[in-house]
């Protein structure tokens, strides 16, 4: 059992990067090795002195959806703001609420940003699922509407109003479906995919719809405690054969993000363990120490919030001490954190 205070560590405030940095190759790049030796710190955009001809990068191609309604109780008025999660049917969502007094029956209208919108979007609480969990059931469908309704929801700690929506998104972002942004591709521009392309390196997309109980902070004593719910991934029959063809081949399956990292170990798990199936559903895959990493040779990922899931994912696959010693190296050469914060490769 690994205790969650293991997965702790003190982080100045000032190292939450509250905008993203322009232009997004230029954050800074941490670089692990496993094997052993001190980190070496460089650019973003030196991305392809790492990545070599015949490796497969692996992106979570989804894309955020405008998921923070703002909303008012009928008749009484009261302000509750919603975050939908997830769509489970054409008008039912399962969403946060932040409000008081949110009850089964309470009925709420949506006041979009901006210019109103000419439909009338109504939701009643069809259930409570614990905490500020709720189930909403729409007056209508309302996929189609949500760019108009609802604004990006950003991660809690970010205060700084977002200027562009887009800069919450990957220049990659296609399926949409996602509550938070896969961050890790968050430092990919065109012009370095493109580049990557000419040097041989092989792209495969996955999609895993990204909810928010991944960066919930760990309450329980022990990390094996704690259950993550359940997030919906697909691995297209493409994807696994381009993933197992560049791994025969001798090259190396690079996640881009702990969500690529948990749908191909999902996807492995289907059916022969050391190569990726084509995989579609819900995936609930914990990873914390002793987990046996099947098809991930190698990880792109983001500096991780203390006593989280995404923590205990990168340590499983780097060493819990390895993992803090580089962090500790981070905050001292003052890296910028979380969503719009730098990141790490590791070897």
């Amino acid at each position: 059992m690994v205790k969650t205070s293991d997965l702790d560590y003190d982080l100045p405030e000032a190292l939450i990067a509250q905008i993203p940095i322009e232009p997004r190759d230029a954050a800074r790049l941490l670089v692990l090795d496993r094997a052993g030796g001190a980190p070496a710190h460089r650019r973003f955009s030196d991305l392809g002195e790492y990545v070599r001809r015949g490796d497969s990068l692996v992106f979570n191609d989804t894309r955020v959806l405008r998921a923070r309604l703002q909303t008012v109780k009928t008749p009484t008025g009261g302000r509750v703001e919603v975050l939908l999660l997830k769509r489970l049917d054409e008008t039912l969502w399962e969403g946060l609420v932040g409000g008081s007094g949110v009850r089964v029956g309470t009925r709420l209208r949506v006041t979009p940003p901006g210019e109103r919108v000419p439909i009338d979007v109504t939701a009643e609480v069809a259930a409570e699922l614990g905490r500020d969990r709720r189930l909403l059931r729409f007056n209508r469908p309302i996929d189609a509407h949500l760019d108009a309704l609802g604004s990006v929801p950003l991660p809690p700690y970010i205060h700084t109003p977002l200027r562009d929506p887009e800069r919450y998104q990957t220049v990659y972002a296609r399926v949409p479906g996602s509550a938070a942004a896969p961050t890790a591709g968050l430092h990919f521009t065109r012009g370095l995919m493109q580049s990557l392309r000419e040097r041989g390196v092989d792209m495969a997309f996955v999609e895993l719809r990204v909810g928010l109980d991944t960066f919930r902070p760990i309450d329980e004593q022990e990390v094996e405690q704690h259950r993550i719910h359940s997030e919906y991934c697909r691995v297209s029959a493409e994807a696994a054969q381009q993933i197992n063809r560049a791994r025969q081949a001798g090259g190396r399956a690079i996640a881009v993000g702990t969500t690529a990292v948990r749908t191909l170990e999902t996807a492995a798990r289907a059916g022969d363990p050391r190569r990726v199936s084509p995989f579609e559903g819900d995936t609930s895959l914990f990873i914390t120490a002793g987990f046996e990493f099947c098809v991930v040779d190698a990880m792109i990922t983001n500096f991780h919030l203390p006593r989280s899931t995404l923590l205990a994912l990168v340590s499983a696959f780097a060493g819990r001490e390895r993992i803090l010693e580089a962090y500790r190296a981070a905050i001292a050469e003052r890296y910028r954190f979380f969503s719009f914060g730098d990141a790490m490769l590791i070897l």
